[in-house]
């Protein structure tokens, strides 16, 4: 299978690929009366959808530009207003300035994710049934409108260990789900909800987030196949390429490389805490 290359066109093509999404996330829980804003900074977006959202945060900063003091004092006012921490995923082809800010003003690193990223070939698509996988016992179909909230409730119990269940964490899931080019999609095994998964299609890059695994249905091939089936489904839409996340060194990095997906970069979450 071939190997990308990272270059500057392709980082800022996945970051704002990305970003889009977050920021149609912010609009729409705008539009349900949910304290929700985007502000348009350094080439990207410093995105609010409430206080400890995981779409709260800044993301495809400096791509386009360096990033001046102007910026970067704005970035943190957007944020330091609402009496939240500062979060920005920062790609590491970022402009030097945006670093640089980091360092005077105090930032540390929260978290690491790597960017996971192969070609979607048409090829791939199967002749098999599409509500099928290669595992009988395993059926996997597009959550229907009525069943967004069981999807989001069997998403959220999945990540449940690293991420509580919370009111306003299955608010936050529901919304995204419901953004433009998005899908989601239930898996079961024997009948049973077993887990889901997302897949945004964003021009020629497919994104396949959210996917979790109900516990008791762990190590059963669920999440091998729910990849599987997002990649068909990326390859009818006519995508080209398909990016994935993944905690380095994760159970989920595994299952995704052994897919053909290669690491791309490595995604640094910097944050400062709001002064007091």
């Amino acid at each position: 299978m071939q190997n990308l290359i990272l270059d500057l066109d392709l980082a800022r093509e996945i970051e704002l690929a990305e970003a889009h999404a977050a920021v149609n996330c912010a609009e729409l829980t705008a539009k349900s009366g949910v304290a929700a804003d985007v502000s348009s900074i350094a080439g990207g977006f410093a995105i609010y959808c409430g206080a400890g959202s995981p779409v709260t945060q800044a993301v495809a900063l400096g791509l386009h530009r360096p990033v001046s003091t102007e910026d970067f004092t704005r970035l943190e006012q957007f944020y330091f207003a609402r009496n939240e921490p500062v979060r920005v995923e920062t790609c590491p082809l970022a402009d030097p300035t945006l670093f640089e800010h980091y360092k005077e003003r105090g930032y540390y690193v929260t978290e690491f994710s790597n960017v996971m990223i192969r070609p979607v070939q048409n090829g791939f698509a199967s002749s098999a049934r599409p509500e099928h996988t290669a595992n009988a016992d395993i059926e996997i179909r597009r959550a229907a409108p009525e069943e967004l909230d069981l999807w989001t409730m069997t998403v959220a119990q999945g990540f449940a260990e690293n991420y509580p269940v919370t009111h306003e964490i299955l608010s936050v899931m529901k919304v995204f789900a419901s953004t433009k080019n998005t899908e989601c999609y239930l898996a079961r095994v024997n009948g049973k909800i077993a887990g889901g998964a997302t897949l945004a299609l964003r021009g020629r890059i497919a994104g396949l987030f959210g996917a979790s695994t109900l516990v008791d249905y762990r190590n059963r091939g669920v999440q091998t196949a729910l990849l599987h089936f997002r990649l068909k489904r990326a390859a009818e839409t006519g995508c080209e390429l398909a990016m994935s996340l993944a905690v380095p060194g994760s159970h989920s990095q595994r299952n995704i490389t052994r897919l053909g997906f290669q690491t791309l970069y490595t995604r640094v979450k910097f944050e400062r805490n709001c002064p007091r």
